[in-house]
């Protein structure tokens, strides 16, 4: 029986392995955003040399967005996938194969929304020497919440870490939450509930209930994070008087819902829109916190 032969990139070629890597966990780039990502100080052509042998090894393919001369978003092959599957870099990710261009267009909006989001904080942190990376944006975390009532899952459109290094070494770790306005707000405002949930979940063996010995015990999130991450709400996709609308629906959930308030004592929760964030970049005061003064603030300061 023959095995298909697991392709790499061009050895020697650190941009190659970036850019499959990069694909791999966004599912999802156009040629512009993984320009942004490795090669912005390059020509635009410079990616295209770095994606050209990727395509002709058959690892990569692509969907052209926005008619037949609209943006060329690309994705893995199932070669793709099989070469990547044990890179160190993408460790606990399971690579997803869009079966075709119809998927990977269905997909595009709300994935690529996300990777603009991100682009953001990529400018910025290399703007002031802090430590973010092409892949310290992580989309769709999914977390399990089996015995807690409600939905069974925490999936989050994306977790980031990041380094702020002046004037002093600052962790943070943030869910971000992408709301293209394509479900009502009374949902959006929901997921509040379920982070409240995740915050309080702690697991219990089968058939054992809980008992006051139990809040000892190592909560859900705590296998995951040193610190709770704050949790960002990035809204786009309708006129500002209905994203403020929304943000203000996140801000009555905050006020009106026990466990989610008791969640705001403990984690910083704010919201902005796309178009802030694009044009101010994250660390103006752009960012509606959910809870107390409503007065715009950096994301760090929420």
């Amino acid at each position: 029986m023959s095995l298909t032969p697991v392709l790499q990139p061009p050895t020697g070629d650190t941009h190659a392995r970036r850019a499959l890597a990069l694909i791999s966990q966004y599912r999802l780039l156009t040629t512009t955003q993984l320009h942004q990502m490795l090669t912005p100080h390059t020509p635009p052509r410079k990616i295209h040399k770095v994606l050209a042998p990727l395509r002709a090894d058959g690892l990569i393919t692509h969907t052209v967005l926005g008619g037949r001369h609209g943006m060329h978003a690309h994705f893995l092959t199932s070669a793709g996938a099989q070469t990547v599957a044990d890179w160190p870099e993408l460790r606990g990710r399971t690579p997803t194969i869009i079966q075709s261009s119809t998927g990977a267009s269905l997909r595009a909006a709300h994935t690529l929304t996300g990777v603009r989001a991100h682009l953001t904080f990529l400018a910025d942190a290399r703007s002031h020497g802090d430590e973010y990376e092409p892949l310290d944006w992580v989309p769709e975390v999914t977390h399990r919440l089996p015995d807690t009532g409600g939905e069974d899952r925490l999936i989050a459109d994306a977790v980031f870490h990041y380094t702020v290094t002046s004037p002093r070494r600052l962790q943070y770790r943030a869910f971000v939450e992408i709301d293209r306005t394509t479900m009502s707000s009374e949902r959006l405002a929901r997921k509040l509930i379920t982070y409240a949930r995740f915050h309080s979940y702690t697991p219990q063996p089968a058939g054992r209930r809980s008992s006051i010995a139990d809040q000892g015990a190592t909560l859900a999130w705590q296998r995951f994070y040193p610190r709770f991450p704050r949790i960002l709400f990035i809204l786009t996709g309708a006129p500002r008087p209905t994203l403020t609308n929304r943000i203000e629906d996140l801000r009555r959930m905050t006020a009106d819902h026990d466990l989610v308030t008791r969640l705001a004592t403990h984690v910083p929760l704010g919201a902005t829109t796309l178009e802030d964030l694009e044009t101010h970049g994250p660390r103006a005061k752009i960012w509606t916190p959910l809870t107390g003064t409503n007065e715009p603030r950096g994301w760090t300061h929420l």
